[in-house]
């Protein structure tokens, strides 16, 4: 059986266990931190998490994981047959991830862990979050889901990472720029969408009570 090694706080380790889920791969999952630990890094090369575990070995990177994971049950499909259109969803995913979620990860330090982001920093984040939230909106569907008619796997990145975004930027700048870009209306009925599938409210809840564990 393969095993999910991550926590469920992490919004790229969600992103893979909401489509382990949604395609009915068995799955155990294994509650670790990043580390420097030699148990991690055998594993995961840089010690991040998530990785999974297969009965070949280890795979780190969820963008990694999330092919695999289609390449092993394409029974349930999270991406479109059409080459082209698979590539398209591909390229949604990596805009979302290094172009819009990865900027706003500079902020969290102070939206969400008590630190401090400079001013400079924040000045940063915000020009060029803003100008990349411009660039990728016209690539989201909302047609109702952010690729198109059906489910995919850019839904599987976007449910995670979009809140987060949204908090960090009205938590340091007092506006949430997600909504300002792609529209309050479109990002409140896309969240509540995704929020009616069952295997959503299992990663959210399990998300919710790890984070209550926490901090605890």
């Amino acid at each position: 059986m393969l095993k999910l090694y991550g926590f469920c706080i992490s919004n790229y380790y969600n992103k893979n266990k909401l489509a382990l889920l949604e395609k009915g791969i068995p799955f155990e999952e294994v509650n670790v931190k990043p580390s420097q630990d030699q148990e991690v890094l055998q594993h995961s090369p840089l010690g991040k998490v998530p990785y999974l575990l297969t009965e070949k070995g280890p795979l780190s990177e969820s963008h990694v994981i999330a092919e695999y994971l289609e390449d092993i049950a394409p029974q349930v499909p999270l991406l479109p047959a059409d080459p082209f259109e698979r590539a398209k969803h591909r390229e949604l995913i990596q805009y979302l991830e290094l172009h819009v979620e990865l900027v706003a990860r500079r902020l969290y330090p102070e939206a969400f862990f008590g630190g401090k982001v400079s001013e400079d920093t924040k000045e940063e984040v915000r020009r060029q979050l803003q100008r990349n939230l411009e660039r990728v909106a016209p690539m989201l569907a909302f047609a109702p889901y952010a690729a198109g008619e059906s489910f995919s796997a850019v839904d599987c990145a976007a449910w995670v990472h979009f809140p987060l975004i949204s908090r960090a930027t009205k938590t340091v700048f007092g506006e949430d720029m997600l909504a300002s870009a792609l529209g309050a209306d479109k990002v409140k009925e896309y969240m509540a969408l995704i929020n009616e599938r069952p295997h959503a409210q299992t990663v959210a809840n399990d998300r919710k009570q790890a984070a209550m564990a926490a901090a605890a």
